[in-house]
């Protein structure tokens, strides 16, 4: 799967999201993703992890193997 294509694949589920993937380790499998999205408000980073984990999670059995996630709202990334 492209990364373009694991974007869209995001935003089918989380419309507002900016998705940023960054690959690792040059497998494509293990995969940095910055996530920005108002689906994120009023939930601790732990849940916000699980919403997207639970999103991945046929990707996960398949096409990749290692995510790490930095999640946030839209107003979090205005504040940086």
């Amino acid at each position: 799967m492209s990364f373009e294509n694991l974007q869209t694949f995001i935003k089918e589920h989380l419309p507002d999201a900016k998705v940023t993937i960054t690959d690792m380790t040059g497998t494509r499998d293990h995969l940095e993703m910055e996530i920005i999205s108002d689906a994120f408000e009023g939930k601790m980073l732990l849940e916000q992890h699980r919403l997207v984990m639970d999103i991945l999670k046929e990707k996960l059995k398949q096409e990749i193997h290692a995510v790490k996630l930095k999640t946030m709202t839209w107003k979090k990334f205005k504040e940086k």
